[in-house]
């Protein structure tokens, strides 16, 4: 079980990064709005849903365990 200091590390900006994609290519062929593709790379969001995820990981041609990683609490 997770304790306080356990979190989710979103690593999409390194993988646009990796990919050399920008978020507006991004948007573009994942179909994802720009303001959400915004709250997602910024960390503004609570939580990203499937579809989105799904969308994510077709366009940028990646994993989900790509995209976000677990960080247990040391």
């Amino acid at each position: 079980m997770c304790k306080i200091n356990c979190m989710i590390k979103n690593r999409l900006s390194e993988i646009m990064g990796i990919k050399r994609m920008n978020r507006a290519e991004l948007s573009r062929l994942s179909g994802i709005s720009s303001n959400q593709l915004n709250k997602i790379y910024y960390d503004k969001t609570k939580g990203v849903d499937f579809k989105t995820l799904d969308k994510l990981c077709w366009a940028l041609d990646c994993s989900t365990q790509d995209l976000f990683r677990y960080i247990p609490d040391r």
